[in-house]
């Protein structure tokens, strides 16, 4: 089976939208949570909640393509030996190299379990489950992602000893696994591992014909999407923040699509994996153009690409600082900047320009990379990237 290209594109897709968000978090002058009603604003909000389609694009995608391997030759054996290893790998990475790319300090005792972590052990969950047959692989995926709000009441303090554990699972919360140094959970395991689950059971609707697949991506995207208007509306189940009337009608529906992430509610799954699903059938609806070059690259590269993307938006953070720094020392203005502060001052249409910028970038370098591995393919080392 040659590859999916509309699943390379959306997951192009969604790294831009990664891009944009992590050059938020560097150069917004937002100091608050864009998602506080009470603070924020329309365009704000909005530019931080369209980029919660990205982990779940990310880890619904890596289930799929884990059932696509399967079909392109790949034995159980070697799939389960490749998502332990790679999983395995991933963890490395996010707590070591991803870890230093956002604070450039080798002495800090602190790390962030983020979206690589929470890949990496989907992936190991998906490995210890892979010769189970699909069906009960999609019913464990429905039963961890519908049901995990149930538990939404239970805190890792009540459990004592093993409270370490819920963190890891359930909980966004601080754990410290050695003396002096501390993890901070950020995204707990569960549902991601279920998410990955429905992915792979997923993977199933490639083997049927076109025009049958497209009716299905399309009736499956447009019922998760009225599900979750249903669900929310009642306001009892789904998510732990219910939605509330404000004070004017915009402010009401960002109230309504606002959806709890750490850990990722069933609601919150609900729409993104809906949202990520209709844009998959526009895809697989889409004539292939040279426009759709870049995300398909992107797409095809999406380790390097993450890997390398934070350096990229960290060091134009402070090759922006800088600058401004010396400006403002040439036009004798002694005030002890603070490089750090001073990078991060720009209004939201700056944001999205230095996002474009840097993600063009990224794009050059990535496509340089392919053809980098295209030939050499016998280097070893490229395997893990």
């Amino acid at each position: 089976m040659p590859r999916v290209i509309s699943i390379d594109i959306l997951r192009g897709f969604v790294m831009v939208l990664m891009v944009l968000d992590h050059v938020r978090i560097f150069f917004s002058n937002a100091n608050f949570d864009p998602l506080d009603l009470t603070q924020s604003n329309v365009p704000l909000f909005l530019t931080r909640w369209v980029t919660h389609l990205c982990a779940p694009t990310f880890i619904f995608l890596a289930g799929i393509g884990a059932y696509l391997s399967l079909k392109r030759g790949k034995t159980k054996q070697q799939l389960f030996q490749f998502l332990l290893l790679r999983g395995c790998w991933f963890i490395f990475l996010d707590l070591t190299v991803v870890r230093f790319s956002w604070r450039f300090n080798l002495t800090d005792i602190f790390s962030v379990a983020g979206v690589l972590w929470a890949i990496a052990w989907s992936m190991i969950f998906l490995a210890a489950i892979i010769y189970l047959p699909t069906r009960i692989i999609a019913a464990i995926g429905i039963l961890l992602v519908v049901g995990h709000n149930l538990f939404d009441n239970i805190q890792a303090e009540q459990l004592g000893n093993i409270g370490w554990l819920w963190t890891i699972l359930h909980e966004r919360n601080m754990i410290e696994p050695i003396p002096g140094f501390r993890l901070f959970i950020l995204y707990p395991l569960i549902p991601w591992i279920g998410v990955i689950a429905l992915g792979y059971a997923f993977g199933k609707l490639f083997e049927i014909e076109k025009i049958r697949r497209l009716q299905l991506l399309r009736k499956i995207g447009l019922s998760m999407i009225i599900a979750f208007i249903i669900i929310r509306g009642i306001n009892i189940y789904g998510d732990p923040n219910p939605w509330s009337i404000q004070s004017n009608f915009p402010d009401t529906l960002l109230s309504f699509i606002n959806c709890h992430k750490y850990p990722p509610s069933f609601l919150y799954l609900l729409i993104t994996l809906g949202l990520a699903i209709i844009l998959l059938y526009f895809l697989e609806r889409t004539k292939i153009n040279y426009y759709l070059k870049p995300l398909i690259i992107l797409g095809q590269e999406p380790l390097f690409f993450y890997i390398i993307h934070v350096y990229l938006i960290h060091l134009t953070a402070i090759l922006f600082a800088f600058s401004r720094y010396v400006i403002r020392l040439f036009t004798f203005s002694h005030s002890g900047m603070s490089l750090e502060i001073k990078a991060v001052q720009y209004n939201l249409p700056m944001v999205y320009l230095i996002s474009i910028l840097i993600t063009l970038i990224l794009y050059i370098i990535c496509n340089y990379f392919t053809k980098y591995k295209k030939k050499h393919r016998g280097k070893w080392w490229l395997n893990y990237l």
